[in-house]
Parts: structure tokens; C-alpha cells; sequence
């Protein structure tokens, strides 16, 4: 397992802090902002784009700050941060994987969205999710943290996040659903496993993978599929399975990862 001092140099976060608690996971402003911002774009460049040509489509100045704030403690948008360069890079190849790649994202930045994984995991499909589900798993972890008010916020922002990413459906009434998984949802999550020390076999029971709720086989196939594309090398023979992210990672990262 890779400590979480070197965790937090790749860009994932930890604390009882999170996006969260103000927003969702922002999947039409991200969406958008990628759309007007080329791949090759820097920090100063997306700030930019949203504070000062207003790309998102804000109403004041306040909010375009807010906007970019919430969504650099979601994403980071500096390519200088190995997980937001590898997730911008991975963006373009298919679109129908953007809800569930967003919230991977988002699910190594804000630990109270990380938080509820658990929770929606074990609901069965067809499941109706009550909100105040939601506010008593958080209550319990953050006793007396959060007013009425604020728990109730967090938990429709975090269950909104979940609907946009394909695991519930409906607006008031949540219920469980199965997500669209493409091999691009494969491929970031077995790399965000291979960050946190997986190897093998190993990155196919991460957190990352259990994220994606398939079963072997089919996480094996997907596997497969994004070495076709060129998204990881990937090799199976027997009972070995080896799996490499070439390019994803400069020289000093490669160096902090295996330190």
C-alpha cells in the first residue's frame, strides 16, 4: 500500500473535508469547461476561462469563483497533478463514460462523497433510497458536525452525485440503478488502483474496481478492451494477469510510486 503522504502528491485527498457539503460532483460544468478548454490547457487557463470569459455561463462574478473553486477542490485542473492530467486525458476518448469517470474522479478528492460508496453499493437495484439514509450514515461518522440544515444539503448534493453518475434514478425519490461501465471506467480505475499499490490480480479487487460492479469476467473483458484501445497494455496467460500504464506517469512519479 502506497502512503497517503505520497497519495496526496498524485492529487488524492483525505480529511473530513469535501467539496461536497456546497455542490455536487458538477458533471455539467466539467463537461462543459473540457469542451471549451483544449487538453493542453494549464491552471491559470481554466481559472480564465471560468472567472473572466465566463465559458460556464455564471451570473456574477461570485459565483464564477465559487465555480472554479468547488471545482478545483473536485478535480484539481492543473496538469501538473497526475490524477487530473491522466483523467483529462482519458476524457476524450468516450463520452458515454463521462458521468461514472467524473464521479472515480471525484470519489479520490472528497471523502465524504467517499464516504457514502459503501452505502450505495450495497443497495440492491430497484432500491429506494430515503435522504435521510444518507444524513444518518454522515451524522454517525461526523457526530454533531453538521446542523439540520447542512446534513440535509450534504446528503441531496452526495445522493445527486450518485444519480448523475448512473448508480440511483429519480429526483425526490431515489432509487438504485446499474451504471453505464465502458472500458475507460476499466482503465481509470485499475490505474487509480496501480497508484494505490495494486498490482496483478490485486487491482481487480480494489475499491476502484468494486466501484464499477462487475463481475471478474467482465471486468477481465473490459480490461481487455481498453488494451485494445491503447488505454494500458494488458496481458492474461493462465492465472497471471499484468497490467502497465505506459505514459501515464513522468520519471519523478514513477520514482515516488515505487519508493
Amino acid at each position: 500500500m502506497i502512503s497517503s503522504e505520497i497519495q496526496q502528491q498524485f492529487g488524492f485527498k483525505f480529511g473530513p473535508s469535501g467539496a461536497h457539503v456546497s455542490r455536487t460532483m458538477m458533471l455539467d460544468e466539467l463537461t462543459l469547461l473540457f469542451a471549451s478548454v483544449p487538453a493542453t490547457a494549464g491552471p491559470d487557463d481554466y481559472r480564465q476561462a471560468i472567472e473572466q470569459d465566463n465559458v460556464l455561463h455564471k451570473n456574477t462574478g461570485k459565483t464564477r469563483s465559487l465555480t472554479c473553486r468547488h471545482l478545483i477542490d473536485l478535480y484539481g485542473l492543473d496538469p501538473q497533478q497526475t490524477l487530473f492530467r491522466n483523467l483529462r486525458r482519458l476524457w476524450d476518448v468516450d463520452p458515454a463514460a463521462h458521468p461514472v469517470l467524473a464521479c472515480q474522479m471525484a470519489l479520490t478528492r472528497d471523502p465524504l462523497l467517499r464516504l457514502s460508496q459503501q452505502k450505495i453499493l450495497e443497495l440492491p437495484c430497484g432500491t429506494v433510497l430515503p435522504r435521510i439514509d444518507m444524513e444518518q450514515l454522515i451524522a454517525e461518522r461526523y457526530p454533531e458536525r453538521f446542523s439540520p440544515r447542512t446534513l440535509k444539503s450534504l446528503a441531496q448534493n452526495i445522493n445527486a452525485t450518485w444519480t448523475h453518475a448512473g448508480f440511483l434514478r429519480g429526483r425526490s425519490r431515489k432509487t438504485r440503478c446499474e451504471p453505464d461501465i465502458r472500458p475507460v471506467n476499466v482503465a481509470f480505475a485499475l490505474w487509480l488502483g496501480y497508484l494505490q499499490g495494486a498490482t496483478g490480480h490485486r487491482l481487480f479487487a480494489t475499491r476502484w474496481t468494486k466501484l464499477l460492479e462487475r463481475r471478474q469476467e467482465e471486468l477481465l473483458a473490459l480490461a481487455r478492451q481498453a488494451g485494445f484501445s491503447g488505454l494500458l497494455t494488458f496481458k492474461h496467460a493462465s492465472e497471471i494477469i499484468e497490467i502497465t500504464f505506459p505514459d501515464y506517469l513522468t520519471e519523478d512519479e514513477e520514482a515516488l510510486l515505487h519508493e
